[in-house]
């Protein structure tokens, strides 16, 4: 039956006929119908302090559901604040839906409060944005968001609310639970794919993207077993193969192990199953030349137009993870004599690489950070989701967590700052039962550590660890590198980050010393169990353990001796 219903009665209705069970946002008045309606549904809405925070959430969300993100916002500030979260979403491929709430049509074009055209705003970074005008046609525009968000390469939609359709009156009927659609591969691809694989000597399976589940990534488990194939993952999806196991060799991002490095440049044939094959990935497009590699390269991605965008594969498969992991795990084992041994080998590399760094030892520095790693991988259930935003104290997380498989990291290929709080929070509220731990830098977790409050609010008990060297590390690391001993712009005066959590209603903790930090950990565990809020732990340390291989002083050294030799 069809009844009459406001544009806001329509919008929360055709959410819920799409299964949205979680909204994230900033109120806003330029859609309060949608507001009102949200009262009488059983949708959650996580009120945020800041669109950007929100937008993270939903990207974080995206991630660990594979199904889109829901962030509301209100028009021109909130759109802009947002923008970071949609930017992050494009390029981490996360299925997300940014509703933003619009100037009426009868103030369009005007230049009215906040306006802003969205489509040309929006454009570069989301798969479509739109603009509905009429209430008759909300089911329709928001279908089509969903089918766009989720097929294919996932990524953001951006749709805009005009104040007038919100409140305008629509006779329509609900529209069909949206159906998510994958290519796959053919037959004679799978065919050729098996003739390369045969062919090679030194092969390297390359996995990355999304749209992956847990069940896809024990079918690439299972199909590498199968064929004794050594496998790396691609920057910050390190979660699609449990560290632990035998056949994973680690991670091929930035500050890549030199010996990963070099088998990836001497493999000859890298299966690359969803990444991009971006920048990161490719460390500037180095240990992948292009457009044509030296390796024989067969290139899997869920995005035809990906394909052959950068590289010139030897073979191109335009599928889905999920549809191409299940063709893998049942194609028959062929004879890995010629390469069998190079998993070990590389398996032994990795390990070697994640051993205690030197320079802890040569600096006798108080606080321990690959001791700090080591001690949350005793402590923490194997599951533990591990969230970092942008900076070098990530390395810390990327070079020496072993994550536990499918779901363990969030982390922005984007580069994003501010991403490590929000996704966190967001995390422990979508599955409250997994521990969280959250890493931050100072500098990065000042960007968005006001969401605390919302952690507090909806007591997710999520445990945070800033970073506190008192700097921008990354940039004053390119800084001495380039102009040595010319600090410019990157000194941070910061507040006491553990009385500040506690200001939250949070607990908060400083740690300045090795031995102080398992006890606290301890203590933010029992913490975040007992009473469902979060725990912030604040590591004093060394600015000059820039990072685990070289100090900023040598660095500055370094710099300078180059300098004086020209």
């Amino acid at each position: 039956m069809i009844k009459s219903r406001s544009g806001g009665q329509l919008v929360v209705n055709a959410l819920e006929v799409h299964g949205v069970d979680t909204i994230f946002g900033v109120p806003g008045e330029s859609y309060l119908p949608v507001l009102d309606a949200l009262h009488d549904s059983s949708i959650r809405f996580i009120i945020n302090r800041q669109e950007g925070g929100a937008a993270f959430m939903a990207d974080a969300y995206g991630k660990m559901t594979g199904k889109p993100g829901i962030c509301f916002v209100t028009r021109g500030p909130g759109a802009t604040n947002a923008s970071i979260g949609v930017h992050t979403a494009y390029q981490d491929s996360t299925p997300m839906i940014l509703f933003i709430g619009q100037v009426g049509n009868d103030f369009v074009e005007r230049e009215a409060f906040q306006e802003i055209d969205y489509r040309r705003m929006f454009g570069p970074m989301a798969k479509w944005v739109a603009q509905i005008d009429r209430a008759d046609r909300i089911p329709e525009y928001i279908a089509r968001a969903f089918q766009v968000a989720t097929s294919g390469r996932p990524g953001p939609v951006v749709l805009a609310l005009p104040e007038d359709c919100l409140s305008a009156i629509a006779d329509v009927a609900d529209t069909r639970h949206y159906t998510p659609i994958q290519a796959s591969a053919s037959g004679s691809q799978l065919a050729q794919f098996r003739r390369l694989l045969a062919g090679a000597q030194r092969p390297l399976v390359l996995l990355g993207g999304s749209g992956w589940n847990k069940q896809a990534c024990e079918h690439i488990a299972s199909f590498a077993v199968s064929n004794q194939l050594p496998v790396a993952c691609a920057f910050r999806f390190q979660d699609l193969m449990d560290n632990t196991h035998p056949h994973y060799i680690g991670d091929v991002g930035i500050g890549i192990n030199p010996k990963l490095a070099k088998r990836v440049q001497e493999a000859d044939l890298i299966i690359a199953i969803g990444p991009r094959l971006g920048e990161m990935t490719t460390s500037g497009y180095t240990i992948l030349e292009a457009p044509i590699p030296r390796q024989t390269l067969i290139h899997i991605h869920s995005d035809a137009l990906e394909l052959g965008r950068v590289y010139q594969a030897d073979l191109m498969i335009n599928s889905g993870m999920q549809e191409i992991a299940e063709c893998l795990a049942e194609m028959a084992a062929l004879d890995a004599s010629a390469w069998q041994h190079t998993v070990a080998e590389a398996r032994a590399e990795l390990l070697a690489w994640q051993q205690e760094p030197a320079i802890f030892k040569n600096e006798q520095a108080p606080l321990n950070l690959w001791q700090v790693v080591q001690d949350i991988m005793q402590s923490a259930p194997a599951d533990t989701i591990i969230t970092n935003g942008a900076g070098n104290y990530a390395t810390w997380a990327h070079r020496y967590f072993r994550y536990g498989g499918w779901r363990t990291q969030l982390a922005p290929t984007s580069g994003a700052m501010g991403y490590s709080v929000p996704s966190g929070i967001a995390a422990k509220i979508i599955d409250p039962a997994r521990t969280v731990i959250t890493f931050a830098g100072d500098g990065e977790y000042l960007m968005n550590g006001q969401e605390l409050a919302t952690a507090v609010q909806y007591q997710a008990g999520v445990i945070i660890i800033v970073f506190n060297n008192g700097m921008f590390g990354t940039i004053r690391m390119h800084q001495e590198k380039t102009f040595p001993a010319r600090v410019s712009g990157t000194d941070l005066h910061n507040p006491d980050f553990a009385a500040l959590a506690r200001a939250y209603g949070a607990s908060g903790e400083v740690v300045s010393t090795t031995a102080e930090f398992a006890p606290a950990l301890q203590r933010a565990l029992t913490h975040t169990r007992t009473h469902q809020l979060p725990a912030l732990i604040e590591l004093r340390y060394d600015g000059n353990l820039i990072t685990p291989g070289m100090s900023l002083a040598q660095m500055r050294q370094a710099a300078l001796d180059k300098q004086s030799a020209q």
